[in-house]
């Protein structure tokens, strides 16, 4: 007599095997966004001369958020922003967030969270500038957070990305 065995059966989608060629896509602009994010991260913390110079570098004693808050005093809600320069509580939640948000961008884990954290940072950032010198409503901060909620909405880390593995199929709040 023959002994079945019951094994559970786990509630996992299947991987996918043809992608399309708009899967490809926007598994590109995931990973050009999150490099974004990621090499912001990494000049101001090491002052590569990009963006910052060595000696305003944050592993140098400098601040990340100095050089763009206190540039908005003038704008609408400068006041606002402007005191937030500097602050050592603010140059660490910045910097985790460029570096969380690069990270699971270009590695294609936690997209949703790194979209809804990126459209934060960025709208903050949007918001800091206004009024906007070139245009009255729209600049690359808006355009980057359309682009995040559409990289979330299309589960964009599956493709190019570690958004197959068992352990982010299985949880969504890794995808």
């Amino acid at each position: 007599m023959a002994t079945t065995i019951n094994r559970p059966v786990m509630d996992v989608a299947p991987v996918k095997a043809a992608r399309t060629p708009v899967e490809y896509v926007w598994a590109v602009a995931r990973i050009a966004i999150g490099w974004i994010f990621l090499w912001a991260f990494l000049d101001k913390t090491f002052g590569w001369g990009f963006a910052t110079p060595a000696g305003k570098a944050w592993v140098a004693g400098g601040s990340p958020t100095t050089g763009f808050l206190k540039g908005t005093g003038e704008n609408a809600l400068g006041g606002l922003f402007s005191s937030l320069a500097g602050q050592v509580w603010v140059d660490w939640l910045f910097m985790a967030g460029l570096l969380g948000i690069g990270l699971a961008l270009v590695l294609g884990v936690g997209t949703r969270i790194a979209a809804v954290a990126g459209t934060l940072m960025l709208t903050l950032m949007w918001a800091a500038e206004l009024p906007l010198a070139t245009n009255p409503f729209l600049d690359e901060h808006i355009i980057y957070a359309i682009v995040l909620i559409g990289l979330a909405m299309t589960g964009a880390g599956a493709t190019l990305g570690l958004g197959n593995l068992p352990i982010v199929r299985r949880n969504a709040w890794l995808r």
